[in-house]
């Protein structure tokens, strides 16, 4: 079981170097490959982007 804290709106975004992705340049996860990463990060900042605009809009 993980025991890290969830991912805040702070923490994005996510960037990706190679099969690292990081957060605020510090790694927080790695992929398999450095697509997947960047397939990785892509949609977690999507998500969070999305979350954001329909917490403003509310």
């Amino acid at each position: 079981m993980n025991k890290d804290p969830p991912l805040t709106p702070d923490d994005f975004p996510i960037e990706v170097h190679r099969e690292k992705l990081n957060q605020r340049g510090e790694p927080v996860a790695f992929a398999e490959t450095e697509e997947l990463a960047g397939e990785i990060a892509e949609r977690l900042n999507e998500q969070a982007y999305q979350d954001e605009q329909d917490r403003w809009s509310a």
